[in-house]
């Protein structure tokens, strides 16, 4: 490089022996502040802004090569602007020249790529549990497009370092991935944060997970692997079944073949774990949908806790008394072949979604089973009978009154989210064991019946106009669960459901949301798209704006560390506002 080139490059900081006796420069260039430190006989030179949170390091000390911010006592090496306090991340570093007794500083920092710089720096948030390092990583990695890194490593990290199997977290992440399309676009990257955020949560504290070998074998059948599960999974033998799954997915296996003895597992008892073993099965082949199937072997042994461990409904109180459901299921369940073989025949394009959702929320369980197994004789396919249990169970938050108690929006909300788990495995892996789901659902949701009384009306629309700014707002008060239905219901019926769908992300994303909110969102959109168009979808997203309000406003604690990250991301002066 020549002296001119390198005149141009760099930019000029003060005279060496100035430098020397201030101890410390500050120079903008190039949209950066620098501070050029003289320490220990030479020149250094980093960001001025403290990456955790902004603060000026010019106003630091140094002692020893080591940098300290003074706000959060975060130490810095001054020679590469690496940290020795993980939470605060490192601080860019700049090459420094001195000349003719001048100091002079290139205004580009010396940095690694920057892919790999976030690849690394969302690991470490992972593994240090590290919110704003994650939100970062997550901000810097969206920026470059590589949304799928983030939840690519994030699901492997979810998985290899748990022992007790799927977690909420990485059902919170597969969640935000599934409706990434419908969220804003500044909303994505904050959708992926939370799940990230949640993934590092369930596994900070568990010991790792180690995987058992798979079988040396010429079996390939899947039919075979299917019946070994099941009856590893009945005896609850978890390495057994760990080592019949991890053989089936060796043996090439296709995505389906494996969902399928997945899901049928889950469909054996009743209701498994209050629907959460169904749910997570599901949500860990949605997962795989979105990094590759190239990695079941590494995701889908997660599941195999849940199912081996789920509590089995059949053996509650609530399931045989004062009515035996289970009884009445085994009896529905063996109409159910007669009625799908001679509703294959019919091959009607079958639309009763409503009535038979009125029939399962109003009726005994004996007449909601049969009104199923009728709905199929008529020629209703599974899947629209696993979409009708849905928005059946989609109905009682929409029904829900606030005089139950609180806690009793988790028994509304398990159901819903298990029959829309049906519904989705319905469409992956379809199968006379799966259907089993369908009648479960309905009667999860009988059993409900009495937290619709009284039944709340089905919001109307009013004459007023409201936006989105509205909408948020009701979020910003406690229990405006009513006034929030009548307002969706308007905006609804306006053609706004774009606008709604949107602002209930955005009103979910900025909350401390619990595990059970970003399930009811997710699945509330799965189910809109069945019934897009028609009053049933608007249903299904009124109840899940009802939920989401009633669980609103939180301390919004984890949303503020996304704004610092991506405030310094974009290089704001958070400590100046702090300052004014």
């Amino acid at each position: 490089m020549t002296l001119e080139t390198r005149n141009r490059a760099y930019v000029h900081v003060a005279p060496l022996d100035e430098l020397q006796a201030a101890g410390v420069k500050v120079v903008s260039a190039e949209g950066r502040t620098i501070a050029v430190f003289y320490s220990d006989g030479r020149p250094y030179a980093v960001d001025n802004r403290c990456p955790h949170m902004g603060f000026p390091l010019s106003r630091g000390t140094v002692h020893d090569g080591i940098l300290t911010c003074h706000w959060h006592h975060a130490k810095f090496d001054l020679a590469g602007g690496c940290t020795f306090d993980p939470f605060a991340d490192d601080v860019a570093s700049f090459a420094v020249d001195v000349r003719a007794g001048d100091v002079w500083v290139d205004p580009h920092p010396i940095e690694e790529d920057r892919a790999t710089h976030w690849h690394r720096k969302l690991d470490e948030g992972l593994e240090q549990n590290i919110r704003l390092v994650m939100a970062k990583a997550v901000v810097g990695l969206t920026e470059l497009g590589e949304t799928g890194v983030v939840l690519e490593r994030a699901a492997l990290f979810g998985t290899r370092y748990r022992a007790a199997g799927w977690s909420d977290g990485l059902s919170i992440l597969t969640a935000m991935a599934n409706v990434l399309p419908a969220l804003d676009t500044a909303d994505r990257p904050r959708a992926l944060y939370h799940g990230a955020f949640h993934v590092a949560r369930s596994v900070d504290g568990q010991p790792p997970d180690f995987d058992l070998q798979p079988l040396v074998t010429t079996e390939q059948r899947p039919e075979v692997f299917r019946g070994w599960f099941r009856r590893f999974a009945e005896t609850r033998s978890r390495d057994a079944a760990e080592r019949c799954l991890r053989t089936a997915i060796a043996s090439g296996l296709s995505p389906r073949e494996l969902a399928d003895i997945l899901l049928v597992a889950c469909t054996d008892h009743v209701f498994m774990d209050t629907g959460h073993t169904l749910d997570f099965a599901n949500k860990a082949c949605e997962l795989l949908d979105h990094i590759g199937w190239e990695h079941a072997a590494d995701i889908l042994p997660s599941v195999i806790p849940n199912i081996v461990n789920a509590q089995r409904m059949e053996e509650t109180s609530a399931w045989q008394h004062p009515v035996d459901l289970t009884l009445l299921l085994r009896e529905a369940n063996a109409e159910l072949d007669d009625a799908l073989s001679e509703g294959r025949e019919r091959k009607t394009d079958w639309r009763g979604h409503r009535a038979l959702a009125e029939t399962i929320l109003d009726e005994e369980p004996r007449d909601s089973l049969r009104a199923i197994v009728e709905a199929a004789r008529e020629g209703a396919p599974l899947t629209e009978l696993s979409a009708a249990v849905a928005y059946a169970a989609a109905r009682r938050p929409v029904h829900f009154h606030t005089s139950n108690e609180f806690a009793d929006w988790n028994t509304v909300h398990h159901t819903f989210t298990y029959c829309n788990a049906v519904d989705q495995a319905m469409r992956r892996a379809p199968s006379r064991e799966l259907a089993r789901g369908i009648l479960d659902g309905a009667m999860s949701v009988y059993l409900e019946r009495f937290l619709n009384v009284p039944r709340q009306p089905i919001p109307q629309p009013s004459p007023d106009v409201y936006s989105a700014d509205d909408l948020l707002g009701e979020f910003d008060r406690q229990q405006r669960i009513d006034a929030t239905g009548t307002m969706v219901a308007t905006m609804l019926a306006a053609g706004q459901h774009n606008e709604v769908i949107g602002t209930l992300g955005h009103a979910l994303l900025r909350e401390d949301a619990g595990f059970h909110s970003f399930q009811i969102y997710e699945a509330a959109l799965r189910q809109y798209g069945n019934f897009r168009g028609r009053p049933e979808g608007d249903h299904v997203l009124i109840g899940a704006a009802r939920f989401l309000t009633a669980h609103a406003p939180t301390a919004r604690e984890v949303g503020q560390t996304f704004e610092i990250a991506a405030r310094l991301n974009r290089g704001d002066a958070l400590f100046a506002e702090v300052q004014e």
